[in-house]
């Protein structure tokens, strides 16, 4: 057994204010080990350090504080009456549980540690150990539980979305409708309430929930991005809530979802409109219990996040055509912030175009083109209905073909634009133009113009091309 009356000072091997024991001031703990001098030792060891932290002197006292907290780590003690730590273990792992565990053993067999390995441990510490052992072992957990998180949520928000990084947290411009926007952020970020992002494609949904988050009492935590439109319908309930072993085909191993790696954070659900009908009721029942339960689980797990929401179709509409349902769509319409379209904003087009040039040059490693008084005029006339994102790919083409396409910056040779007239035909000619340029792929040509192929379609529609 560990030492437990004088301990000698604690000499980890790490600075204080190391990454790895920043994490443990936020560590959630439960001690499970049915020797009370060894969990005394423990919450000694930890309770200081730890924000949280729970002891049980048997499973069947581990198992009701499951169902009743979420843990980031588990120390475990093997060897108990009624029922080993290993065997406890791997029941739990079967039915939803997914912190890391930390078995501690007085018994150093090889067997113990293969069939601790098999049922989901992660570390192993024998008896007798110190202070600064365990202590090690429990960061260890938490920082390789944070850059496995970090992991997946970057490789998300790189496969989710084709914005680039220089403009996340900041909604610039100085129009009137920018201003509002910003001064409504300042307001709602450091309250508590749901907020549902509205305006269309390509207007900053994202960068104004960043913004929310970023000035939050969140700020430190994760913020996780998910379009709910690029998630195949019968994985999204996987993606977003987990799943365990063999809870479907191809589930190798356990995962928590999207919900969970916000835990303490922001989650931000983006075209909250295209999720499935299914979906919609056990998102709005998370909404009031503040638990999900993992594909396959049969234990629901707490989790503390905000839950932030954007669209850019109209909500009501749906309602009204029995796509969405009524009851999610008050409880999450409690504070509604619209992001106006980029032909709204004034001259934030040509800030905004000035700021693009000189970001994405340095990124691509190009020299800037000349933003001259033909472009600015066609910037203000342009009607924009791929907005910013639109704005955005523009000026990466221009860099990438060293100017400005002839069609989108109107009889340049003379100085002069086309007739008033001919908003409509510039909009039809720069959107043909990059059809053009991708050989006629619909998808693409919406990629690179940052709006929806819908809209495309519906323009050829209009157009009767």
């Amino acid at each position: 057994m560990a030492p437990v009356g004088n301990e000698p000072a604690i000499k980890t091997g790490r600075p204080n204010g190391s990454p790895e024991f920043s994490a443990l001031a936020q560590a959630s703990i439960l001690i499970i080990d049915d020797e009370p001098g060894m969990r005394n030792f423990l919450m000694r060891t930890l309770g200081p350090r730890c924000k949280f932290v729970e002891q049980a002197a048997d499973t069947d006292e581990a198992s009701r504080k499951l169902d009743l907290n979420r843990f980031d780590v588990v120390i475990l003690d093997n060897i108990m009456p009624g029922k080993n730590g290993v065997d406890w273990l791997a029941e739990q792992r079967a039915v939803g549980f997914f912190a890391d565990a930390i078995l501690i053993t007085a018994y150093a067999d090889l067997d113990t540690a293969i069939q601790a390995l098999r049922a989901g441990a992660v570390d192993f510490v024998l008896k007798p150990f110190r202070s600064n052992q365990i202590l090690n072992a429990v960061a260890r957990c938490l920082d390789r539980v944070r850059l496995q998180r970090e992991n997946y949520i970057l490789r998300y928000a790189l496969r989710a979305s084709s914005d680039r990084t220089f403009l996340r947290d900041n909604l610039i411009g100085e129009s009137p409708a920018a201003r509002g926007v910003r001064e409504t952020i300042a307001r709602v970020a450091r309250l508590p309430t749901s907020i549902l992002l509205t305006g269309e494609s390509g207007t900053g949904k994202e960068v104004a929930a960043r913004s929310i988050h970023s000035l939050s009492d969140r700020a430190e935590k994760p913020f996780v991005p998910v379009n709910c439109a690029a998630i195949p319908a019968d994985m999204i309930e996987a993606e977003l809530f987990g799943h365990i072993r063999g809870a479907f085909t191809g589930a190798d191993s356990g995962r928590e979802g999207l919900f969970l790696y916000a835990h303490g954070g922001t989650l931000f659900l983006d075209e909250i409109g295209e999720l499935p009908l299914p979906m919609q009721s056990k998102l709005l029942r998370v909404l009031e219990d503040r638990r999900v339960r993992p594909v396959g689980s049969e234990r629901e797990v707490p989790v503390d996040l905000r839950i932030l929401f954007a669209t850019n179709a109209d909500l009501q509409k749906l309602v009204e055509q029995g796509r969405f349902r009524a009851d999610l769509y008050y409880r999450l319409n409690v504070m509604q912030i619209h992001l106006p379209p980029l032909k709204d904003r004034g001259d934030d087009v040509q800030e905004l175009a000035t700021i693009f040039m000189s970001k994405l040059s340095m990124q691509l490693g190009m020299p800037p083109v000349a933003i001259d008084a033909s472009v600015r005029a066609a910037l203000a006339s342009y009607d924009w209905p791929g907005n910013v994102r639109e704005l955005r790919n523009l000026i990466e083409r221009t860099l990438i073909l060293g100017a400005f396409p002839d069609d989108f910056a109107g009889q340049r040779s003379s100085g002069q634009l086309g007739a008033v007239d001919s908003l409509a035909d510039m909009e039809q000619r720069h959107i043909m133009a990059v059809l053009k340029e991708v050989g006629g792929n619909r998808e693409e040509a919406a990629r690179r113009l940052g709006i929806s192929r819908k809209t495309i379609d519906r323009k050829f529609a209009l157009w009767n091309v």
